[in-house]
């Protein structure tokens, strides 16, 4: 463990960080298709980063570091991206789905981090259920007329 014990946890961690990349990407792509704010890129990138950050905390700080220190920065780092996703116009809110779309993609890159792979891209695949497969089934409303139309 730590980064003078060699590149062992290194070379592993190169695998992780692919897989998390193309999980994200999994995610991202669907987004991308349909023209939403946060995209292929992003989507890779969270996953990337918090995997990242993840095996940084667990593998380079030696035994003495406490890894939750670091998964809980990551989730207000997280937050932070996806508030700026949030659009409002006068009562409605867009971008809820993208910003909890990046929330659980930095969940997803965390779990590979640690190793949890199986968990990983089972996650994965439920996201894609939920953001494909549900959208299908969803009816799409329109906006209430404002106070404007009715006058």
């Amino acid at each position: 463990m730590g980064v003078e014990g060699g590149y062992g946890w290194e070379l592993m961690g190169l695998g992780k960080l692919a897989l998390a990349a193309l999980l994200g990407g999994a995610i991202g792509w669907g987004r991308e298709r349909i023209h939403r704010p946060a995209g292929l890129r992003t989507y890779m990138l969270v996953a990337l980063g918090s995997a990242l950050f993840t095996l940084l905390s667990r593998e380079a700080f030696g035994p003495v570091a406490d890894p939750s220190r670091i998964a809980s920065q990551i989730i207000v780092g997280i937050g932070f991206l996806g508030a700026g996703t949030l659009i409002r116009t006068g009562e409605w809110v867009r971008g809820l789905t993208t910003a909890a779309g990046l929330w659980t993609v930095a969940a997803i890159g965390m779990a590979v981090g640690v190793g949890a792979l199986l968990l990983a891209t089972s996650a994965t695949a439920l996201v894609l259920v939920v953001l494909e497969g549900i959208r299908r089934f969803e009816k799409k409303q329109t906006p209430p007329p404002s106070p404007s139309d009715s006058g």
